[in-house]
């Protein structure tokens, strides 16, 4: 079974901000694989599906950020899901709006949700696709930044990062996560 993890925040009003961008590749990923969010436990929303052959759980955790970690190791526990059949996809300020990057390995860089990740899997070492967020401009605080909207003019560039991110990950569905890294690292 393999586990496709975006992470974001609950509620209305964190819908379409800066830190929710991984739910939004989950909801594409729903669509474009009619596997739909229609189950709720282990503190997310989930659907289970059938791509290739091969079970794929999408999951949204609804811990709020700083707890991601609890729901995705949960779902594993109880799925009995190998690390390598992970992958998490989450916003990141260190690169630029739409810009994404998939890597097999790294530290949190201060992202809560990436922590907690971490400390729950008890490795750095998972698959993740991290989105660009870019950084805020000076003076602005970057909690206000990342649960803050993206600009009108930065959306075509969020909407081709979200829709490149939902490609990747059913890329992974057929082949190895390394070689679907070098192609969309480009």
């Amino acid at each position: 079974m393999k586990l496709i993890v975006g992470l974001g925040n609950p509620g209305k009003q964190y819908d379409q901000t800066r830190h929710n961008i991984g739910f939004e590749v989950i909801d594409l990923l729903s669509d474009q694989l009619s596997i739909p969010l229609n189950q709720s436990k282990f503190k997310g929303v989930y659907g289970i599906g059938h791509q290739n052959g091969e079970k794929v759980l999408l999951l949204k955790p609804l811990t709020y950020m700083n707890l991601s970690g609890e729901s995705i190791r949960a779902v594993m526990d109880y799925y009995q899901i190998e690390l390598e059949d992970v992958i998490v996809i989450y916003d990141d300020l260190d690169l630029p709006v739409g810009k994404i990057r998939l890597r097999q390995k790294g530290s949190p860089g201060g992202h809560n949700g990436i922590k907690s990740t971490v400390a729950h899997l008890g490795t750095q070492e998972f698959n993740r696709i991290r989105i660009g967020i870019d950084r805020p401009t000076p003076g602005m605080s970057v909690p206000d930044y990342v649960l803050g909207r993206f600009r009108p003019e930065e959306r075509p560039f969020t909407e081709d990062a979200v829709k490149r991110s939902a490609e990747a990950c059913a890329a992974w569905l057929k082949k190895p996560f390394l070689q679907v890294m070098n192609e969309f690292n480009q």
